[in-house]
């Protein structure tokens, strides 16, 4: 679920994604995903198409909170709770701070193509 998550917001541009293992603190959620967006709307595609992808590999959203306002969006799958912030939210509510005590884990993403400069 973590790795469709990822890959999923990495598709649509998502930045500095961070998985947290939660689970001992938190018995009801194993994982956060955090993700940020350049803006509201790159936030609300990232969202969307985390949504679609988990939904595709049959996964149920329990909950979404922030989508009107696309500030920070939470989606809730219950072992996995992804936040997608814009930038300006994601520093100010600094959540690795907050669970600095957590473990990361490891995300594997796929290589973006480098762009060459034109004429190349």
């Amino acid at each position: 679920m973590l790795q469709l998550a990822a890959e999923a917001a990495d598709a649509k541009g998502g930045d500095d994604l961070v998985a947290l293992d939660v689970s001992e603190p938190l018995p009801l959620v194993d994982v956060f995903l955090l993700v940020t967006g350049r803006n509201e709307r790159n936030v609300a595609a990232i969202a969307d198409e985390i949504e679609d992808k988990l939904h595709e590999g049959g996964f149920k959203r329990i909950r979404r909170e922030g989508r009107q306002e696309s500030r920070w969006i939470l989606l809730d799958f219950g072992d996995l709770v992804v936040h997608v912030f814009h930038q300006e939210e994601r520093a100010y509510y600094a959540l690795e701070r907050l669970w600095k005590d957590c473990p990361v884990v490891p995300i594997t993403l796929p290589e973006r193509p480098v762009l060459g400069t034109p004429g190349e």
